[in-house]
């Protein structure tokens, strides 16, 4: 199981002091919180991509690549990477090149992001989201395995004899997740590739996400890449933790209330029941989410949200040191007595270079006995 913290990038004013961070200084403080998950024992850091105001992080390749050089074992990824406004081509050359200077700590989430103005920056129709997203990674996907590509769709410019350089590394793609909130074709992409399904689950309440999953399952299976209960799942989620509940419910209540996204809605208790977000002490943040395998079944990956609503810094590493500290090894452990033996493991570079070794083994000898 990996545990890790996504951002989303948002510049907010701190509701309780009014004070709001620079692009500059907000940039800063998510390598920063990149760098404590690092050193509190956690497994992933995610960024979002978005291009408009209140979030910075629109390249998130360069944050990432400059994240590498500060840590060593921090697997990197997107919380999203917009397949539907960014050129598969580069998404190709971008993520192999961050893969060599990562050495493998890489992987990414396709998705198709939640602003409809940025179709038209680049170029793009919000109406044809769905179609985009299907055909993007499906050339995505071709350039990251075959070494010359012919290509030819509907939303670019065909491509003849074309080579995506670096090849990945070792021969081995980033792992790719595919994100959805709410679209069911996107976790049949998912299954369609044997590739991970991440259920952001966040806002919405864990039957509309059971629904999604089960049916990225059922679809995983029909495609022959292993039983229901092998399909790689991930989830997203909210915390904020004191020792005591009383104070995390008191100390988070102006920046939930106060929110860009939630802000000025329903109270603080009313979404934290009908959604993941989880406000007390540790082992309520424990307790809930051990919960979400009863929910979803066993699944790979555990990325929580902490950093956002103009939150300071200093709060979000407190936040980090809990969830290193207090949580994560709990949660690790209880997972790990609970999984079969034949669940898979979270994905990781050496991993899919040892099934790529294994599957060329096997063709070889297959191709040996033909010959004789």
């Amino acid at each position: 199981m990996q545990f890790g913290v996504f951002t989303v990038g948002d510049v907010t004013a701190d509701p309780t002091t009014g004070w709001t961070p620079s692009e500059g200084e907000r940039i800063t403080s998510m390598v920063r919180i990149a760098q404590k998950a690092e050193e509190v024992g956690l497994d992933v850091f995610a960024t979002g991509e978005h291009h408009n105001p209140p979030f910075v992080p629109s390249s998130p390749t360069t944050m990432l690549g400059y994240v590498a050089a500060l840590t060593e074992r921090l697997i990197l990824s997107t919380a999203t990477t917009l397949i539907t406004t960014n050129d598969p081509v580069k998404i190709a050359e971008d993520f192999a090149m961050l893969q060599h200077l990562a050495g493998g700590r890489v992987d990414l989430m396709m998705g198709r992001g939640n602003t409809g103005p940025v179709y038209p920056w680049f170029g793009q129709d919000i109406r044809q989201g769905i179609p985009l997203a299907i055909e993007n990674y499906h050339l995505l996907h071709r350039l990251w395995r075959e070494d010359v590509v012919d290509w030819e769709g509907k939303f670019r410019t065909p491509l003849q004899s074309f080579t995506s350089t670096p090849r990945p590394l070792d021969g081995v793609p980033p792992f790719v997740w595919h994100g959805s909130i709410r679209s069911p074709e996107i976790a049949e992409q998912a299954a369609y590739y044997g590739d991970g399904f991440f259920a952001n689950h966040i806002f919405w309440p864990k039957e509309h996400f059971i629904r999604l999953i089960n049916l990225y399952r059922r679809r995983f299976e029909h495609y022959g890449h292993g039983s229901a209960d092998q399909a790689v799942v991930g989830l997203g989620g909210q915390v904020f933790m004191r020792k005591n509940s009383q104070d995390a419910v008191a100390e988070f209540r102006p920046y939930f209330d106060n929110a860009p996204v939630y802000g000025h809605g329903p109270t603080l208790e009313e979404f934290a029941e009908e959604t993941p977000l989880t406000v007390g002490s540790p082992q309520q943040v424990i307790d809930r989410t051990l919960k979400f395998r009863e929910y979803f079944g066993d699944y790979q990956r555990q990325l929580f949200l902490m950093d956002h609503a103009g939150l300071p810094l200093k709060t979000v590493l407190e936040q980090l040191d809990l969830l290193g500290e207090e949580v994560v090894p709990v949660l690790r452990k209880e997972f790990a007595a609970l999984k079969p033996a034949h669940v898979p493991d979270g994905p990781t570079h050496a991993a899919l270079v040892q099934a790529k070794d294994r599957t060329e083994d096997t063709e070889s000898t297959d191709n040996s006995e033909v010959t004789r």
